[in-house]
């Protein structure tokens, strides 16, 4: 067992997520210490700039220089043999170009005095995979750190939903029928870019505007029409996957608005639950829009099932995803897979992550 430190910047653009976890990489033993630090409107003003770009392009340098200041003030006061270091998604392009996270993890091992591992996604991307979402296996583990006995799924809503359908009782999570994760759909990226555009703030806080507007339920058949939907998982998505979502509501009200985006939510992760190998308990909720009460209780409507925070499970739903990359980091470290056919879509399971060691020599 060791010590490892994870960190997360999600598609949503609000901070950055920093957690400990003391793990071997296939069983978790404790959760440790966390932090959190927001970014600034003027680094999210960089971030959002730097979104769909690649490498070289106008910028990405900036964004990146903006991610690792970020990282090195959260993470340095945390313990950690080693650090997991995810970056900033800025572009994700499986089958195309690939998967572009900002942030040099050589450059954060030299601010953090000890080894980082990063560029996770990057391997199973090479090898044929979506490159996402990358934290089912980790769900695995909770699932079994948790002590459940039987399938349950765990949802998280970020900037993207993504939804990771566990049976804790395989003995691995590359095992044959153990997990099956794919991206949703939007979460709560386009309700926060709404708002953003209409009332210049960051969220809609608690889900209050949305439960006082009317869902356009044309709006919500006209997104659900879209092809993704109809593909079988694995399957994942770039943050600005559907461009015509937020024109669609255009003319609606602030508040109708942000009903018909939550609505949306709530349709897309209910037509993925229609994929699962078998039906599930309960719905464990991590990220953001667990949060959005609104949001949960159309959850609950259109699943037709128990919905409820991770926090059900003794989890930590605001630091679920930094505990995931502390976890993979020492996944890397043993070389054990990080991701399989069933969650990524890669022909077989793969290992990734590039390690830099702050005496500059990388792996």
């Amino acid at each position: 067992m060791m010590t490892a430190l994870g960190a997360m910047s999600g598609t949503s653009l609000d901070g950055v997520d920093a957690a400990t976890v003391v793990t071997d990489g296939e069983r978790i033993e404790t959760f440790g210490p966390s932090a959190y630090r927001p970014y600034t409107e003027g680094e999210r003003d960089v971030l959002r700039a730097a979104l769909g770009r690649w490498p070289g392009e106008p910028g990405v340098a900036e964004a990146a220089r903006v991610v690792e200041a970020a990282h090195a003030v959260l993470m340095s006061p945390l313990a950690g043999e080693v650090a997991g270091f995810h970056g900033q998604t800025l572009a994700h392009d499986p089958g195309g170009r690939g998967t572009h996270q900002a942030g040099s993890g050589a450059a954060l091992a030299a601010a953090l005095g000890r080894p980082v591992i990063w560029d996770f996604r990057s391997a199973d991307v090479a090898a044929g995979g979506q490159g996402a979402p990358l934290a089912p296996f980790f769900h695995f583990a909770c699932a079994q750190w948790a002590g459940e006995r039987e399938p349950v799924a765990f949802l998280n809503l970020g900037g993207v939903g993504n939804f990771t359908w566990v049976d804790p009782r395989r003995p691995a999570p590359e095992s044959e029928g153990a997990l099956l994760a794919f991206d949703t759909g939007p979460a709560n990226a386009p309700i926060d870019d709404f708002l953003r555009q209409r009332r210049g703030t960051t969220r809609d806080e608690g889900g209050a505007l949305a439960a006082s507007g009317t869902v356009d339920e044309a709006a919500v058949a006209v997104l659900l029409a879209h092809p993704y939907f109809a593909l079988r998982p694995p399957k994942s998505l770039d943050r600005n996957g559907f461009p015509g979502l937020l024109p669609s509501v255009e003319a609606l009200s602030d508040a109708d608005g942000a009903a018909t985006l939550s609505a949306v939510v709530a349709a897309t992760v209910a037509a993925g639950a229609r994929h699962f190998p078998t039906q599930v308990s309960r719905v464990l909720v991590t990220g953001g829009g667990r949060h959005n009460a609104t949001l949960m209780r159309m959850l609950a409507d259109r699943l037709g099932t128990h919905v409820a925070p991770v926090e059900d499970l003794g989890l930590d739903g605001d630091m679920l995803e930094a505990q995931a990359f502390a976890f993979l980091a020492v996944r890397v470290l043993r070389g054990l897979p990080l991701s399989g056919p069933m969650t990524t879509g890669v022909p077989r399971p793969v290992t990734g992550g590039r390690i830099s060691r702050p005496d500059a020599r990388a792996a």
